[in-house]
């Protein structure tokens, strides 16, 4: 009468192949996340700085802070930064062209957003360029 059961050799095999195939999906994995965070960052840097664009064509002066593009109803609400893990960004303010005439209220909007991070993207460019 035969036993029924795995032998330590075949049990082995199982075992290495399943290392084996975990040591290749962890780093895919890993950037796969990575990845996606960047694409979320992409996203919400668009949805700003279309928000800004929007509010400085409607309103003609660009807006003193993210808060009024919430309150003007043109973001529901600031958007998460996913690589800095915050509702905080880094804002670029308006300032006058040399030659041009200067109004204090344009130059005092902002007129772009970047990402507080000081990490580095997967193709090499520092977030906060973006």
């Amino acid at each position: 009468m035969a036993k029924k059961g795995f032998t330590l050799v075949e049990i082995l095999i199982v075992v290495t192949l399943i290392g084996v195939l975990v040591a290749i999906m962890v780093p895919q994995y890993k950037y796969s996340v990575i990845r996606a965070r960047e694409a979320v960052l992409k996203e919400n840097l668009f949805q700003i700085r279309d928000a800004i664009s929007k509010y400085s064509f409607d309103k003609k002066k660009y807006p003193a802070s993210l808060e009024d593009l919430v309150a003007a109803r043109y973001l529901r609400e600031v958007p998460f930064d996913p690589i800095f893990k915050k509702n905080e960004w880094q804002l670029v303010m308006g300032e006058p062209l040399e030659g041009e005439e200067f109004d204090p209220e344009l130059a005092q909007g902002v007129v772009d957003v970047k990402s507080l991070s000081q990490a580095v993207a997967l193709d090499g460019t520092p977030y906060a360029d973006w």
